[in-house]
């Protein structure tokens, strides 16, 4: 008789075959799919930042930083020596063009001004009793000449008259000759007289002339000695605030020692440290701005400094029309410094994908698949937050803009 054979079921050995050589199909499989041309790396999409290319308006510009300086300083130096005596001007104080700020006591100065102002008073004195006796020499001459000339005209009328009385033989010709020789000496003396008055009166204003000259001389340089007195009452050169004074009573104060500046309070300036890198973009009457107190305000390269100190160097900008109600000296702002006009262009924001691929391709999403494939681009300039695109993107690509640094360059990422 024949025994029925029941039919067994698979065992959990036999299942555990299969799964192990399903397994290893699918290991196959996946590695011929990783080696046929595409590499994948799976990522989480929440740590991923994106940004959709869009098109807008650009404007190349850097930030740089610019501190408030008044737009006009002028320095206060000593222009002479000497002790401070009285100081009744705090530092800090707004005071007015030509008020006393400082006062200074300089004996020595004060000793040359009275030693010029006697010599002085002495020239003039000699001046004064030079003149007198010149005069009286020449009043003196003017006389003789006169009495000479009486005299000529007295022997002139005798001589007339000896002439007759000798032609009538009632006088020798010896005691005509004699008056005729006195007549003709008189004369002599007489144009001596007139050449020595001459000469005499041109000499006296040459002596005078010479001697004012002289006194003039000493009253210039009076007069600056005085100056130097003034000068011992500092005053304020400008209205505005003065700054920088830290002198005490008492204290010796060098001449040309800077005491103080005075910082003009009109209108104020900002100096802006900008890198080097951008020296060759750097231009007078370029522009810029900033924000203070919820409005904007326009400013104005005005000078461009030359040297270049730790990697940048200085600008002074101006306010194109007036500036901020409130601000104050010393005061740092951020300023948006344009480098070029704005322009119509497509944006893509920045991120720290560009420290990887310089911006010669980036990770776009594939809306057909929904993972990002890695694609040629390039980019042109840029500012804080967007980057220009000249080519490889269009409006509405979703790109990738976080740090690629954890992808080894795949070709493309799977997104979980």
């Amino acid at each position: 008789m024949d025994k029925k054979i029941e039919k067994k079921g698979i065992g959990w050995p036999k299942l555990l075959l299969i799964a192990v050589a399903v397994a290893a199909a699918g290991y196959f499989l996946w590695t011929l799919y990783q080696s046929s041309g595409t590499s994948r790396l799976n990522v989480v999409q929440e740590r991923l930042l994106l940004d959709t290319v869009h098109s807008g308006v650009f404007q190349e510009y850097i930030p740089v930083t610019g501190v408030v300086q008044p737009i006009k300083t002028v320095f206060i130096d000593a222009v002479v020596g000497g002790k401070v005596e009285e100081r009744p001007i705090e530092d800090g104080a707004t005071v007015k063009k030509g008020q006393i700020i400082l006062k200074l006591s300089n004996p020595d100065l004060l000793l040359n001004f009275l030693n010029q102002e006697a010599n002085i008073i002495s020239q003039i004195n000699q001046i004064q009793n030079t003149t007198l006796l010149m005069e009286r020499q020449n009043l003196s001459l003017q006389e003789q000449s006169l009495d000479a000339q009486f005299q000529i005209d007295l022997i002139s009328k005798r001589l007339e008259r000896n002439k007759q009385l000798y032609e009538k033989k009632v006088i020798s010709k010896v005691e005509l000759e004699e008056m005729q020789d006195e007549f003709e000496n008189l004369v002599r003396r007489q144009d001596l007289f007139r050449r020595t008055i001459e000469k005499d009166s041109v000499y006296i204003v040459q002596q005078q002339n010479q001697m004012q000259l002289s006194v003039d001389q000493m009253k210039r340089s009076l007069g600056i000695t005085q100056q130097s007195l003034d000068n011992l009452f500092v005053r304020a050169p400008i209205d505005g605030q003065i700054s920088g004074l830290t002198l005490e009573i008492g204290e010796l104060v060098q001449e040309g020692e800077n005491i103080g500046s005075m910082d003009n309070l009109d209108n104020f300036k900002l100096q802006v440290r900008v890198d080097q890198f951008y020296i060759s973009r750097v231009f007078l009457n370029q522009e810029g701005s900033f924000d203070f107190a919820g409005k904007t305000y326009f400013l104005q390269i005005k000078k461009i400094y030359p040297q270049v100190t730790n990697g940048a160097f200085l600008v002074d900008m101006i306010f194109s029309d007036e500036s901020p109600a409130g601000i104050k000296r010393g005061q740092s702002v951020s300023v948006k410094l344009e480098l070029s006009a704005e322009e119509e262009g497509q944006l893509l924001a920045k991120g720290g994908f560009y420290q990887t691929t310089g911006g010669n391709w980036a990770y776009v999403i594939d809306e057909s698949t929904g993972n990002a494939t890695k694609r040629n681009i390039r980019l042109g300039r840029q500012n804080p937050n967007y980057f220009l695109i000249e080519e490889g993107l269009n409006d509405g690509d979703i790109v990738i803009v976080s740090s690629y640094e954890n992808f080894g360059e795949k070709d493309e990422l799977v997104l979980n």
